[in-house]
């Protein structure tokens, strides 16, 4: 009984942020409400001449948006007149398509109708350092053509390979970006994505980071619970991050 008990309560703490995600925003869900329009939350070339990069996401699409958000990554070099906008999507891959795409979408454009966040954005001379790391890190990722939804490699896979080799972007990504704990090429042991720790994870699936920014996350078949004492906040899966800051 008492397992029994446990198991029910490991369930209801792993499904519970998604099927309340579910319940409360069923329009997360319905991917007839898609729309890749441009949302202008980027700073618009022709009014800022300088170097930006910003690393954004919004939720999945489908069933996927109870669970996740999508990552991808935008930049502009100084003095460019549009950005490009950097992400891996599985659509296609098994037709032979790479799953590694280059202008997409608008760089702000929503994501299968849901609005993008910036979680990170940074400007002229730290994103003009940043955007040769980051064409590197991207001509660098180890599944160009390879996609899986979970536990990964998949969208927030790359973005989390890129922000680990480019220092400018150092930050953490949303704690429900599923896949970001696949570290590349096996090895169990990384530093945290904001660089403030360190990371250990197996196959994506059973994890631990304790880390300044990102408190400590504990990763159970790929979804993330977790306590950030510095920001007065709690991570839990489908809905991640909830602070008082």
């Amino acid at each position: 009984m008492q397992r029994t008990v446990e198991i029910l309560a490991l369930l209801l703490l792993l499904l519970g942020g998604p099927l309340f995600v579910a319940y409360t925003r069923p329009e997360v869900l319905d991917w007839r409400s898609t729309n890749h329009a441009p949302t202008n939350i980027l700073p618009a070339p022709a009014a800022h001449d300088e170097a930006v990069v910003a690393v954004m996401a919004a939720r999945a699409w489908g069933w996927r948006g109870a669970f996740a958000v999508h990552t991808w990554i935008a930049m502009k070099p100084k003095g460019a007149a549009r950005y490009d906008r950097y992400e891996v999507v599985g659509w296609g891959v098994q037709r032979g398509m790479r799953a590694v795409r280059q202008n997409m979408r608008p760089p702000d454009a929503p994501w299968a109708g849901n609005p993008p966040t910036v979680v990170r954005l940074i400007e002229g001379a730290a994103a003009e350092a940043a955007i040769p790391k980051i064409e590197r890190a991207v001509a660098e990722y180890p599944y160009p053509e390879r996609y899986v939804i979970w536990p990964g490699p998949n969208s927030n896979t790359f973005v989390a390979h890129v922000v680990r080799r480019v220092p400018e972007l150092a930050t953490e990504l949303p704690a429900h970006a599923v896949g970001k704990d696949w570290l590349a090429n096996w090895f169990p042991l990384a530093p945290a994505m904001s660089r403030t720790g360190v990371q250990l994870s197996l196959f994506g699936v059973l994890g631990l980071t304790v880390a300044l920014d990102e408190g400590i996350e504990v990763n159970l078949l790929g979804l993330v619970i977790g306590v950030d004492p510095l920001d007065l906040a709690i991570k839990l899966p489908g809905i991640g991050r909830v602070g008082m800051r």
